[in-house]
């Protein structure tokens, strides 16, 4: 599907997904009130943008989306390999627990993440109509944080994981994601001989594929209904956010998914 514009909102969707039983987006930085560096539809708080600002990017994100902004389920995120189900939203002046992945099978339940350059993976399982939203950076990502959502998935609502549809949304892309020793060494321990499916050598320097690492770890998983945004971030400052990209002086993007009633 690409690129949809709405209320001079910008969202890329996927054609995975039946618009009929799923409602879903990972909306680019245009279209909010947000001042530069944010500019302009910043998600992000406590980046130095205005609380003000932000609710009501918000809200322009969920109007878009015909989405009352009372259903929104969001979390702290953590890099870590947290996953979390949820039965109702999050009410507005709750804090945020603490987790990078989030799981629900009620439609009155919107999901919600913020990015800027990690991995936005989507998930969809129609039979017992559950939505994932994972947040997937590198630590996330050697975590194998989507292997242990799929899991979630099949242990708390018995989905299959050859009926789970999943998408892999735009984050930083293997030609700008140069990585240490460090993380190599980790990558390395993740996948092991497969670490050569993702790990890129040039000119001396390491680069990560995370889009093709995470398409791993759902395969792995038995997920083989994958599809791949394949746009990156620090490419494409226009329409998004990248931390990488633009030296830590950004905002966040907004994605979500829900079922429909």
């Amino acid at each position: 599907m690409g690129f949809v514009q709405r209320n001079g909102l910008v969202f890329y969707q996927f054609d995975l997904f039946p618009t009929e039983s799923v409602i879903h987006g990972v909306f680019t930085r245009l279209g909010g009130v947000s001042p530069a560096p944010w500019d302009s539809l910043n998600l992000g708080g406590n980046l130095g943008d205005v609380r003000e600002n932000i609710i009501e990017n918000r809200r322009r994100i969920f109007e878009a989306v015909h989405r009352e902004v009372e259903t929104i389920f969001d979390v702290w995120q953590v890099h870590s390999d947290i996953v979390i189900s949820t039965d109702r939203p999050r009410p507005l002046d709750a804090p945020h627990v603490k987790a990078d992945a989030i799981l629900t099978n009620r439609s009155e339940v919107t999901l919600f993440m913020r990015f800027a350059d990690c991995v936005p993976v989507l998930l969809y399982e129609p039979n017992h109509k559950v939505v994932g939203l994972v947040h997937a950076g590198w630590k996330g990502t050697v975590q194998a944080i989507v292997f242990k959502t799929v899991a979630a998935m099949q242990e708390i609502y018995g989905c299959r994981a050859g009926d789970i549809m999943a998408a892999i949304g735009p984050s930083i892309g293997p030609d700008h994601y140069m990585i240490g020793s460090e993380v190599v060494q980790l990558v390395e321990q993740s996948f092991g001989e497969r670490s050569r499916e993702v790990l890129i050598y040039q000119d001396g320097r390491a680069y990560l594929n995370l889009w093709e690492a995470n398409r791993l770890w759902l395969n792995q998983a038995g997920v083989t209904q994958v599809e791949v945004a394949g746009l990156c971030t620090a490419c494409d400052l226009r329409h998004w956010y990248s931390h990488r990209g633009e030296a830590g002086r950004t905002g966040r993007f907004g994605a979500l998914i829900a079922l429909r009633s």
